[in-house]
């Protein structure tokens, strides 16, 4: 009976610790997720008081929209491109920080430091960098595609962002793979040595399996991140040139602000969500049971 007690005892104290972050993830995400839905429902111009119910009037019209439309192909295009650039050189960098270069901790500080910095300043700075330094760039090596801004080219504007984009996300990721590489049990690496386990397949079937949880992070991450941007290409081309960068979130954005449809945005946002969520959740149950645990 005393154990009964202790036992709902603790269970009402781990209740009462939870309630202050259970009532502001309520207040702060549920609470605005769920306002956000309800106004995608109507015609809210984000000013007035007065507003209609509409229904499903704002999504029955998102699916005829074409301009909505070729921002969700430029958006997952784009997303896909920023997920293999992100993978594949924090990765690797990662695997050279893990080979006891000297110097490793110097150059992941290096490597950490676009982290911390302003996305906007970011892609300001790399837009000048486009207008001014790379066309000299591409005379001194005669390279005619880039003699000219790039950011002018409907073709090339997108890769413009996307480098910009990858130098800043490349950091938290490549110190997730350096710390999941930490936790691979070297007696492993060293069974294989005996075997004579070429360094291919010491990768493939020993560090790329523990490493699995980490892929799984940096894919969500790098998904929200791409299919979320905003920052770069309001900064490096504006959606521009002729619209062939505008993403989901500079439609959300410019469909609020400017053309003040703010429950047509916003139903487009609950879109943007849902995609998230479904890439996110198929991802997830993909990878799962195929962890490797010590």
């Amino acid at each position: 009976m005393k154990k009964k007690f202790l036992l709902r005892e603790d269970t009402l104290t781990d209740f009462i610790i939870t309630l202050p972050g259970l009532f502001l993830y309520t207040l702060l995400f549920m609470v605005p997720v769920v306002m956000g839905f309800f106004y995608s429902l109507t015609d809210w111009n984000g000013i007035s008081k007065k507003f209609n119910i509409v229904g499903f009037a704002n999504y029955a019209a998102l699916m005829k929209d074409t301009r909505f439309a070729g921002t969700v192909r430029f958006t997952v295009y784009y997303t896909v491109l920023l997920i293999i650039g992100v993978v594949v050189i924090s990765l690797t960098t990662a695997l050279v920080l893990n080979s006891r270069i000297k110097g490793g901790n110097f150059f992941r500080a290096v490597f950490f430091f676009p982290a911390v910095l302003s996305l906007m300043t970011v892609g300001l700075i790399f837009k000048e960098l486009y207008y001014r330094v790379l066309p000299l760039v591409g005379e001194w090596l005669n390279i005619p595609a880039l003699q000219t801004n790039i950011l002018a080219n409907e073709d090339l504007a997108i890769y413009g962002i996307l480098f910009a984009n990858i130098w800043t996300a490349c950091a938290i990721p490549t110190l997730l793979f350096y710390a999941g590489l930490k936790n691979v049990p070297a007696d492993l690496y060293e069974a294989a040595d005996i075997d004579g386990a070429t360094a291919f397949q010491k990768f493939r079937r020993i560090t790329l399996p523990f490493l699995i949880p980490t892929f799984s992070m940096v894919f969500i991450l790098q998904l929200k991140l791409g299919l979320s941007v905003f920052d770069y290409v309001l900064s490096i081309t504006g959606g521009g040139p002729g619209g062939a960068t505008e993403s989901i979130g500079t439609i959300i954005y410019n469909t609020a602000f400017t053309d003040r449809r703010f429950g047509y945005a916003t139903a487009e946002s609950v879109v943007l969500f849902l995609i998230i969520a479904v890439i996110s959740l198929i991802q997830v149950r993909m990878t799962r049971g195929k962890e490797v645990t010590v």
